[in-house]
């Protein structure tokens, strides 16, 4: 990379110089607290007072605008009343202050005039390029920089944690209690309003921050769902991020929404959104300080499976009854650790998991116990309880445990239960960083952050199995029935209309054939077979059987020509104003076998389309049974979706039925992924039911809700997550006969990708990697593949030989932390090198990154790599060798 960038919100976390706005001689000033706290933390560089009222304040020169002072500044703090606000930051912007923390309050959530402030102050750091925190905000504290620039009182530790909250009473909480702790921190970080800088923004330079090994967030609200989910994700790839979030239900959300003015939607859509990220999510505010126990100690773990030591079989109980509802197994003591207890302990001893080492167990017993578990291959980590009995010496127990943590890589948490007699045993756990909990409940959910963070972390390694993508879905038909539907002034569209959307993607349909007459029916039914079904169509009905019309397994044609008349007169009556014209035939969906199903899409307010999929039929209120999941999905998305429902069991052989045809309703969940990506006019998406049965599915009711979209110009803005950019598929021909497809890669190419890497010549992978490895690791397989299309690119040439798809060679860019250029790399097989490829993907992957809006590209190259620097030179970058390393050649283009 670069050498000489930097993050673009250094100036905001890691500022040289200060200016404090609203400094008072009233000490309990908010902005004479912040003063006094950065002087007190010895703030490495100028802290300079601006306030018109004085001339000094505390002995130091007190200025009454910015303009007076020479010194540049790099951080405006603005604690004054929210009117003022908007002038301080004109007067920043024009001193050339990049970064400001606005603590004042008095905006959005104060009515009409505060949001006129807002907008005010958010144009106002635009046309500066200001980036700010808050407005009405805690502040910001960076012990490591000696920078406390909020308004809490206390000492805040070095440490390697990042605490993110929108709530400032949190942070003073959290604080409060990390003192007594020894817990330190990276970073806090009070958000407040986040009018600019938002959760997405600062997961982002938490990511490249060596300071920080873990995260922290408690969240009321989102405003950027894009940025918050893009940036969760990458976090979540390297670190440790637990999330507690407000509002799960209706009377916190009425709470968090007047606290932040942000929205929140559905509580089971954003912990779908937390799965997706790999992020491990808390309940409670409690979880928060379980979490920041563990993870302040730096513990990682190589497996899920707990082993609990204790001298008292009640709380080793309770802790079994928790894991159990944390779904952390027990593991199953080997014989050869069981063999070694029995050697040791009294015959009473439990003879399994939990180890209970009996009451009258002392320091010897409690450390022989505890070296044999953790020598267990089968054993990921320990919890150790110990409650304070006659003959148990909690202080001599903890130092033993002390003893056995510094030369052991498994995790071992404590549980010294009780107040007075452990103090002094707790105190030893904490001098040897191992976690310590009062409860054996809590001591699970801590032990949970690490269990949840590994699975996680193994999830993100699955590769995805292939998808269809040679049965494109015809967009154009599907576009041209909405729009026509909307230009007709309506939102909701006919049952036929719905499942020609749906047949547009290639979604199994049961056919309909619209009447408008009785003999129109009963030709139609006569067509398609007996037995038959009977709706109502009309444009102004939706719910149908609602009103009584629908008519199931019909089964002659008088019968057909009696329900036309009976169903068309009924409806009539029931709903004079609406336009009937006509019913629609189909065939009776075939159910000996079958299952009925429900598959949708609805609009989440913050995170736009979600994939829902459940029971369906007539009882889906009554039975609630759904999972959610974020489109856009791949297959094991798919299949996890699936998994979270009782339906997944029906699916299943049972009885005297068999086992419906599974992938075709994962193609049917994909398929509607599709939908969610490509119709952003669709709000509103149900298939009920989805009959599925051992043949395959088929859709057999449908109804879809548009409305208009406007288009921000950001590529799929009405989505969380930034879907397979398909419109940068292209044709090319190599050497002016090969057929060759240029295309972003998918998570689905995991197995093509391995391939290619590992075809490499020895050459190759060295210009490439430096390395020449022989296996590509798991870990940068899943890296190369599973990207995020907002932060990176990666297109890959593929050919299509003897109908297989063959990888020759990738060009991919990462957006650098500057946020303003990104750094390039390219690979091309031997066999196809000086053919034109490396060309034609460095062109295509420049124009990727100038419709980004990236300003620069940069690129090292090894300085033998004669091939690699000509062809940089013909594409117009400029070749420079660096001055630190004479190996290396920086590649640099102005895009």
């Amino acid at each position: 990379m670069h050498d000489t960038l930097e993050h673009y919100l250094s100036p905001l976390f890691e500022a040289s110089s200060i200016a404090v706005f609203g400094v008072s001689k009233r000490e309990n000033a908010i902005a004479t607290v912040v003063f006094n706290n950065l002087l007190a933390n010895n703030f490495d560089g100028p802290v300079i007072p601006i306030n018109p009222k004085y001339n000094n304040i505390a002995g130091n020169p007190c200025f009454s605008h910015l303009a007076e002072t020479n010194t540049p500044i790099q951080l405006a703090i603005v604690a004054t009343p929210a009117e003022t606000v908007p002038g301080i930051l004109e007067q920043c912007g024009e001193h050339g202050v990049k970064a400001a923390i606005v603590l004042s309050a008095g905006f959005s959530e104060s009515g009409q005039r505060g949001r006129e402030l807002e907008h005010s102050i958010g144009d106002i750091a635009k046309r500066y390029d200001m980036r700010f925190i808050g407005p009405n905000c805690l502040g910001v504290i960076r012990p490591a920089h000696k920078f406390n620039a909020t308004f809490a009182g206390g000492c805040v530790a070095k440490g390697n944690i990042a605490l993110i909250s929108q709530s400032g009473a949190i942070c003073t909480a959290i604080l409060d209690w990390a003192e007594n702790q020894d817990i330190g921190f990276s970073v806090v970080v009070s958000m407040g309003i986040s009018l600019d800088i938002d959760f997405g923004e600062i997961l982002d330079y938490l990511i490249a921050d060596p300071k920080t090994h873990s995260i922290l967030m408690y969240v009321e609200g989102i405003r950027e769902a894009r940025a918050f989910m893009s940036g969760l994700r990458a976090a979540a790839r390297v670190k440790p991020v637990i999330v507690v979030k407000a509002g799960r239900h209706q009377s916190s959300v009425i709470a968090a929404q007047s606290h932040t003015g942000a929205l929140i939607g559905s509580d089971d859509v954003f912990d779908a959104a937390l799965r997706r990220a790999g992020v491990v999510r808390g309940m409670h505010i409690g979880d928060l300080f379980a979490a920041a126990t563990v993870l302040s100690r730096g513990l990682r773990i190589k497996g899920d499976k707990l082993a609990l030591i204790t001298n008292g079989g009640g709380p080793a109980a309770m802790a079994c009854d928790k894991a159990s509802d944390l779904n952390i197994p027990l593991a199953e003591l080997s014989p050869t650790t069981i063999a070694t207890l029995n050697a040791a302990l009294p015959p009473m001893w439990s003879h399994g998991n939990p180890v209970d080492i009996l009451g009258d167990a002392d320091a010897d017993r409690y450390e022989t116990t505890t070296r044999t578990v953790l020598e267990d291959p089968e054993i990921s980590g320990v919890i150790v309880i110990l409650t304070p009995q006659a003959i148990t010496d909690p202080e001599n127990v903890a130092q033993r445990m002390a003893t056995i943590s510094h030369s052991q890589k498994k995790p071992m948490l404590a549980c010294w239960m009780g107040e007075r007699q452990v103090q002094t045993g707790r105190a030893i756990l904490n001098d040897a960083a191992i976690p310590s909990f009062r409860l054996p409940e809590t001591a699970v959910q801590g032990f949970s952050y690490l269990t949840d963070f590994y699975r996680n972390q193994k999830l993100l390694l699955q590769a995805p199995g292939s998808l269809f993508h040679d049965q494109k879905p015809d967009l154009d038909g599907a576009r041209f029935i909405i729009a026509s539907v909307l230009a007709d002034k309506r939102s909701i569209l006919t049952e036929t209309e719905s499942k020609a959307i749906l047949a547009a993607f290639h979604i199994p349909i049961a056919p309909a054939v619209i009447a408008a007459t009785p003999i129109d029916a009963v030709v139609a039914a006569e067509n398609i077979g007996f037995p038959v079904a009977m709706k109502i169509h009309s444009k102004e009905i939706s719910h149908k059987s609602d009103f009584g019309g629908v008519r199931l397994n019909i089964t002659s044609a008088a019968a057909v020509h009696a329900i036309f008349e009976e169903l068309t007169t009924t409806t009539r009556q029931q709903l004079p104003q609406a336009s009937i014209e006509g019913v629609v035939v189909e065939p009776m969906a075939r159910a000996q076998n079958g299952r009925e199903l429900l598959v949708g899409i609805y609009r989440d307010p913050v995170f736009g389309p979600v994939i829902t999929f459940g029971s369906g039929g007539a009882t889906v209120e009554i039975l609630a049974d759904r999972a959610v999941s974020l489109p856009p999905l791949n297959r094991l998305l798919a299949q996890d979706l699936i998994s979270r429902t009782r339906a997944a069991q029906l699916l299943k052989a049972f009885r005297n039925m068999p086992a419906v045809q599974i992938q075709a309703v994962e193609n049917t969940l994909l398929r509607v992924s599709e939908i969610a990506c490509e119709l952003p006019e669709i709000t509103e998406l149900d298939i009920n039911p989805l009959i599925a049965d051992p043949e395959g599915v088929i859709a057999v009711d449908a109804r879809i809700v548009v409305q208009r979209y406007q288009s921000s110009g950001v590529s799929y803005s009405h989505m969380a997550i930034h879907p397979y950019p398909s419109h940068l598929i292209h044709k090319v021909l190599l050497a002016g006969t090969q057929p060759c497809v240029i295309r972003p890669i998918r998570p689905e190419d995991s197995e093509l990708e391995r391939l290619f890497v590992e075809g490499l010549s020895e050459n190759a992978k060295h210009y490439r990697f430096m390395n020449n490895f022989r296996k590509l690791p798991p870990e940068m397989l899943a890296r190369f593949t599973q990207i995020d299309y907002d932060r990176e690119m990666a297109l890959i040439a593929v050919l299509t030989l003897n109908g297989e798809d063959i990888e020759i060679g990738v060009a991919r860019y990462i957006i650098n932390i500057d946020a303003d250029s990104c750094e390039f790399a390219i690979t091309v097989t031997d066999a196809w090198q000086g053919k034109g490829v490396a060309q034609i993907l460095m062109g295509a992957l420049m124009e990727c990154a100038r419709a980004r809006g990236l300003q620069r590209m940069y690129g090292e190259v090894l300085a033998d790599n004669h091939k690699m620097l000509r062809l940089a030179r013909k594409l117009g970058f400029r070749v420079k060798r660096k001055p630190d390393d004479t190996t290396l050649v920086q590649a640099k283009i102005d895009l």
